[in-house]
């Protein structure tokens, strides 16, 4: 069957480590601490399982979506690209380029929102699952995503632990340096797919 005859240890090597990077999970253990001090629980079972869902939908439906308001994968990819770097700019230097609600930070729900969604599998997540589809095969992109969830499902199970171990300062490097590699990974999908549009 070609969908697993399509299966490449690069894509997947690729594709795993830039869904990791814009998940950011590790990045996000302050703000998963916080939200466990305002609810006392987060499920991390339920958690995982809806934003790997969101995020394995989107991969197929995605484009659907994309031709029925007419906009084609590679201006997606672009705008991802865009959005990508952005988001690197965040992880690098700490500027706030996306505003974000704490409305729903002490909700009940807060397993499925604000952390399934969008937490995980938000704006940036869904953008590069769609930009990552422009120039890899799909089933290395759904073990990519499994993958990231398994990292995804530990995180969540071990927050104060990783928070001990690695300390504010750790927390903090490793966020650099994955900013500084999704920056290399925007501009190369920015050039990529911008030439196709002209």
């Amino acid at each position: 069957m070609d969908f697993f005859t399509s299966f490449n240890f690069v894509e997947l090597g690729t594709a795993t480590m830039i869904l990791f990077a814009v998940i950011d999970i590790v990045g996000s253990i302050p703000v998963l601490i916080k939200i466990k001090g305002d609810v006392g629980f987060i499920e991390a079972r339920k958690a995982t399982l809806v934003a790997g869902s969101i995020m394995v939908v989107f991969l197929f439906v995605g484009t659907s979506i994309l031709e029925l308001v007419g906009i084609n994968v590679e201006s997606f990819a672009v705008a991802g690209s865009l959005v990508l770097f952005g988001l690197a700019i965040e992880m690098i230097f700490g500027i706030e380029v996306f505003k974000s609600s704490d409305d729903e930070m002490g909700s009940k729900s807060a397993s499925i929102v604000p952390i399934a969604f969008p937490l995980i599998a938000g704006a940036g997540s869904m953008t590069t699952i769609v930009s990552l589809r422009a120039e890899f095969q799909s089933i290395n992109i759904i073990v990519a995503i499994i993958i990231n969830m398994i990292i995804v499902y530990l995180v969540l199970r071990s927050t104060t632990i990783i928070e001990r171990i690695l300390g504010n300062t750790g927390i903090i490097v490793l966020k650099k340096v994955f900013g500084i590699i999704l920056m290399a990974i925007a501009v190369k999908l920015f050039s990529t797919n911008v030439k196709l549009l002209f």
